[in-house]
């Protein structure tokens, strides 16, 4: 057997690093093929890095070139977001097989976390994402920013402050799946005074559809009633002839639905109790929906094998 090349020993490593890499740049991006993006042109630089021998942490080297490309890919993100026709939210990723995508703990994945999240900074953004993610010690997040120590601290505190002041703590994963079976019951039924006590008071419900998507919100609808009213309205027509399917997204249950073999909505929801919906997440826009539905279809296949 051959020794490994140069460029095999520069494979292993960065594959050794990839799904950290991947978890950090989509939990700063929010889609997919950004945080792909960035993974590919940190593995370039990486293969043309003219010294990697000299590298004594490839880890802390390559988390460093991800957070940095992904802080200043924010900006055209945020540029972008500017023009962004009705509300964004993040694009759904499968976290069946790596509940934490890549990371120590499954912070800062949450659907509603990461809308949060684009609230803040860049820096604020990825301080708090490799500390509550990643369990990086300030003084290594302090590193990777170009700051002092005492500044990483405030970014991370300021973070924190920012989510608890907005965000109530999720229920358990059991419950909140419950929750979400109960609301399909009664969506596809039609049932206004079933879905009105499903909802909390200050209930919200989000539809992401890019300006694609001919007949969505393009703008939240809050409140118990009007969103029972909302939901209720359309359940004569969406519901017909759809096929559901449930996923494991951003550490979540939710659905994606599907009708004539076409993705046509992904949908999850937040729960503050365990009787009350606090928040729903819809996803009708195509461009974010191809890597569930992929997803889905590889595991249709697997199961027809």
């Amino acid at each position: 057997m051959s020794e490994p090349t140069e460029l095999d020993r520069a494979v292993d490593d960065f594959s050794a690093h990839k799904g950290r890499l991947f978890g950090i740049a989509y939990r700063m991006l929010g889609t997919v093929a950004d945080a792909e993006d960035i993974v590919q042109d940190v593995w370039v630089k990486w293969q043309s890095y003219p010294d990697r021998d000299s590298v004594r942490d490839v880890e802390a080297f390559l988390v460093t070139m991800t957070t940095r490309q992904s802080i200043n890919a924010t900006q055209t993100a945020r540029a972008r977001r500017e023009t962004y026709i009705g509300p964004w939210l993040p694009e759904p990723v499968d976290t069946s097989a790596d509940p934490s995508l890549g990371a120590e703990r499954a912070a800062a994945l949450e659907t509603a976390v990461l809308v949060l999240l684009e609230k803040m900074t860049p820096t604020e953004r990825a301080a708090f994402i490799l500390r509550e993610a990643f369990d990086y010690p300030y003084g290594r997040i302090a590193e990777v920013l170009e700051m002092k120590e005492p500044a990483a601290r405030k970014l991370v505190s300021r973070a924190r402050q920012s989510i608890e002041s907005d965000r109530q703590v999720s229920v358990d994963t059991a419950h909140q799946r419950r929750l979400l079976a109960a609301f399909l019951i009664a969506a596809r039924a039609g049932e206004f005074d079933e879905l009105e006590a499903l909802f909390a008071t200050d209930v919200a419900s989000y539809s992401d559809g890019g300006g694609a998507v001919r007949n969505v919100s393009r703008i939240p609808v809050f409140g118990r009633t009007r969103v029972a009213k909302y939901v209720a309205a359309f359940a004569s027509h969406f519901w017909t002839g759809v096929a559901i399917d449930w996923v494991d997204t951003n550490g979540r249950a939710s659905v994606l639905i599907s009708r004539d073999g076409a993705p046509i909505a992904w949908l999850s929801i937040g729960a503050v109790d365990e009787e009350s919906i606090d928040r729903l997440y819809w996803m009708f826009n195509p461009v974010k929906l191809g890597h569930i539905a992929h997803v889905v279809a590889v595991r249709a296949e697997s199961a027809a094998q």
